[in-house]
């Protein structure tokens, strides 16, 4: 596929309940953002690289809005004009660099770590339905509905376009829900949005 080319990458972090909780955390006051490079980005069919820095990669099966248009200072009632579709996204997180960092940039950077499929428009989504589903190897792992986020999609957009300028390929991804495991050697790890799409990863060893 041919990948998008975002200037950016914007993640939302604990904004399922039981996300939150399973890490031991509560709901932020606000939305918690945090960046994942471009250079993270690859396709359906591509492999996600366990790196020999960590011994716990973990999938995060998420909903990913991308942008449309230029958006700055966004009221939530107007978000969704901003928004030129959904794609699922995997915000594949070496969990282990995550707790020992603090910061969490090199947990969530690494090259293969951002697995995107591809975006149907808005226009053909139903976005009040929305709900992400999480396999692998067949097996479901993760399940969440939109209704079942901390902050809504609109919420979203209005507060980071309030913090940075957001440009049409950019890409948001609203959190994950409870279910986060380990990924290994052999792995297939898929990212279902229904009616939207499937992004699907093997996963290999350095």
């Amino acid at each position: 596929m041919d990948l998008p080319r975002p200037s950016k990458i914007v993640c939302v972090g604990r904004n399922y309940l039981e996300h939150a909780r399973e890490l031991g955390n509560e709901l932020p006051e606000r939305p918690l953002i945090f960046l994942k490079p471009p250079s993270s980005l690859v396709g359906d069919g591509d492999a996600v690289v366990l790196p020999p820095e960590s011994e716990r990669v973990e999938h995060e099966g998420e909903i990913a809005v991308v942008i449309g248009r230029r958006a700055r200072h966004v009221p939530a009632p107007e978000a969704w004009d901003f928004v030129a579709g959904i794609a699922p996204l995997n915000d594949v997180t070496a969990r282990d660099l995550q707790k020992t960092d603090g910061q969490w940039t090199r947990a969530k950077g690494f090259d293969t770590f951002c697995p995107i499929g591809k975006m149907v428009p808005l226009d053909s989504v139903d976005r009040d339905a929305l709900e992400v589903v999480c396999r692998v190897n067949g097996e479901v792992r993760q399940h969440g509905r939109v209704g079942e986020m901390a902050f809504s999609i609109p919420q979203l957009i209005a507060y980071i376009s309030g913090v940075m300028t957001l440009e049409p390929g950019d890409v948001i991804a609203t959190g994950t829900p409870a279910g986060v495991s380990p990924l290994h050697d052999g792995d297939l790890v898929e990212v279902e949005i229904p009616g939207v799409g499937v992004v699907r990863n093997p996963v290999k060893h350095a």
